[in-house]
């Protein structure tokens, strides 16, 4: 299974788009606190629409219950890596943790020490500070499905007809 970490996430409209992503690509979200927002936040729900019933997730305290509760293979996205993501595998037995940080400081930093051989960047202009958190979610998500070449998803049109457009 694929998982989507959010360690200390700030802005509910991010988390609520990441919410959408979780549901779309059949990934577990973890959100590990503290959050700079509430769950009940309208903008975060706003952002979620009618997919976060659909939603398979989880809340903690902090690190150590992640860790505690949760084995596989962890990679995290950061800034400081030499790695990068597509260069990542993705393909293993075991269940597959992308984890992201806070919007504003990222993953802290004693947690990316414990895991550099983890660690993976996305690349992008050196004079950027950063993409926004749920395109990196995206970003990130979709390269590992597409290593394991897309499970339990669609690659055609359901909504309206695989010919909608031939019609």
């Amino acid at each position: 299974m694929n998982h989507i970490v959010l360690v200390h996430p700030a802005i509910p409209q991010n988390t609520g788009n990441i919410m959408r992503t979780c549901v779309a690509t059949h990934s577990k979200l973890h959100i590990i606190k503290p959050m700079g927002f509430s769950l009940d936040d309208k903008h975060m729900k706003r952002a979620g629409l009618d997919y976060i019933k659909d939603l398979d997730m989880q809340i903690y305290e902090d690190w150590n219950e992640f860790v505690s509760l949760n084995q596989g293979d962890y990679h995290f996205f950061t800034r400081y890596s030499k790695l990068c993501y597509s260069d990542q595998s993705y393909v293993s037995d075991n269940d597959q943790y992308i984890i992201f940080g806070h919007e504003h400081d990222g993953i802290p930093h004693d947690i990316l020490k414990e895991h550099l051989d983890q660690c993976v960047r996305i690349p992008m202009d050196a004079n950027a500070r950063s993409l926004n958190l749920s395109n990196c979610v995206a970003i990130g998500i979709y390269e590992v499905l597409r290593q394991q070449n897309y499970p339990k998803l669609s690659k055609v049109e359901v909504q309206k007809g695989e010919d909608f457009l031939y019609k």
